[in-house]
């Protein structure tokens, strides 16, 4: 097998296929940000004098045309290739030659890899706030469109007090403006530079870091090399709260559609397209897309804990179980990014039960309404508590169901333009056009 880092021993077959694992399959989601690495790397080598422009000019002009290559799903990691690494650099040498070797000067295995990581992870939370953007969006035009529709509100899954439509699609729409916070916090320590870490102590080579930084549309730099290093599984553990404070929100939402679609509930309906059937059951209409939602955003929840788990007792330095924690991870990204796609298109498609209310049964929301009457009216609070309580009691409470609630965030004031102001500042703190111009002027 082809390694960056063999000398003249053969490894041991058992003991190569337990140590490479997955990685061969999982690198080939960071061969494209490999390039990108050795694109701004082999330029800042030329710059301090450790590759000739000639050299450099064959050496990018084939990295772009391995990035092509890879944009169109033409790259592969042949077998007996370790990993994307050995596979850029054994495609370069077969096609220029010597130039081709030049290109690991002043890194070691340990910071490409650090640096391929921060680069895919930037990449994926991208997706992630972007997705997240267009479910938020949908949940306040679905807010807005149905604010006047009143909803039953449960405490402790008993009838409580009215809530509506445009509260309930608000909240969730609040609640993704809270995740992003902790998707910025992630973008922002996974946005900085770790190349020129090398093996965790530096170089002896002359390395321009800043220029790294620069080219690779970095916020900044790690500076510390040591740290450089242990920032891989701090990185990773960040990321995962991340993600899972996301899947948290879609877990409690898609919780919500499962009971609201259960005949029993009846508040919501989707198209007989959009559900599953029984095999023996004719009436059926299930909620399998929130369930496995459901599901996967509920094992999204323990990846913290998952990857604290493979790093908690690990010192200062690389160590190769850091390599599971892809395992941990790139799955992570694809499952979050698609239970938001489905989120949003199954709420394309919603249909919202207008008349919930007119059942006898949720006459008793309108207590605390009837209490609030009568102490505006001048009864202390708890004479007219026990007053409604007493009309409960003897079957007599014929309540008036026309609700006047005007302070910030409730029904007749949801603020939902607040609530959209406050997303479109978390957006705006995410420089992704810096990241795509830079990203833009390597491949040009």
């Amino acid at each position: 097998m082809s390694k960056l880092w063999q000398k003249t021993t053969n490894v041991n077959k058992l003991v190569e296929n337990f140590t490479v694992g997955r990685d061969r399959e999982l690198d080939r989601q960071m061969a494209a940000f490999d390039v990108l690495g050795s694109l701004a790397h082999t330029t800042m080598l030329q710059s301090i004098g450790l590759m000739d422009a000639d050299d450099l000019v064959l050496v990018q002009r084939e990295l772009k045309a391995i990035y092509a290559d890879i944009e169109q799903d033409n790259f592969i990691i042949e077998d007996g290739v370790e990993d994307v690494h050995s596979q850029v650099e054994m495609l370069l040498t077969q096609r220029i030659g010597d130039a081709g070797k030049k290109i690991h000067s002043g890194r070691s295995r340990n910071d490409q890899v650090l640096v391929d990581l921060k680069l895919f992870f930037r990449h994926q939370l991208q997706q992630v706030v972007q997705e997240t953007n267009k479910l938020f969006r949908q949940l306040i035009q679905l807010s807005e469109q149905h604010k006047d529709v009143l909803l039953p509100g449960y405490t402790h899954l008993q009838v409580a007090m009215p809530s509506s439509f445009g509260l309930w699609f608000g909240a969730y729409a609040e609640g993704l403006v809270d995740d992003l916070e902790m998707v910025l916090a992630a973008w922002k320590i996974t946005n900085k530079n770790p190349l020129g870490s090398a093996a965790g102590y530096g170089s002896s080579f002359p390395l321009n870091r800043t220029m790294t930084t620069q080219l690779l549309g970095f916020e900044s730099l790690n500076h510390n090399v040591v740290y450089a290093q242990m920032g891989r599984g701090k990185t990773e553990r960040i990321i995962a709260q991340a993600l899972s404070s996301v899947a948290a929100t879609l877990a409690k939402m898609a919780m919500d559609q499962c009971l609201y679609l259960s005949q029993n509930f009846a508040f919501v309906s989707y198209p007989e397209n959009l559900t599953t059937g029984s095999s023996i059951m004719p009436h059926k209409k299930n909620p399998d897309v929130w369930e496995i939602m459901r599901g996967k955003c509920n094992r999204l929840q323990a990846l913290p804990n998952d990857v604290a788990m493979m790093t908690t007792n690990l010192p200062s330095g690389y160590h190769r179980e850091l390599q599971l924690l892809k395992e941990l991870l790139f799955p992570a990204f694809v499952d979050l990014t698609d239970c938001l796609q489905m989120a949003t298109f199954m709420l394309q498609n919603i249909t919202v039960n207008k008349t919930i209310l007119d059942d006898p049964k949720y006459a008793y929301l309108f207590s605390v309404e009837e209490v609030n009457k009568s102490v505006l009216n001048g009864t202390p609070f708890r004479d007219a508590y026990k007053q409604v309580g007493l009309a409960i009691e003897q079957g007599n409470f014929n309540p008036d169901k026309n609700i006047n609630h005007t302070h910030e965030g409730s029904i007749g004031n949801l603020q939902n333009e607040q609530i959209s102001e406050a997303m479109d500042k978390i957006l705006e703190s995410f420089d992704f056009k810096k990241v795509e111009d830079a990203i833009s002027w390597l491949v040009k």
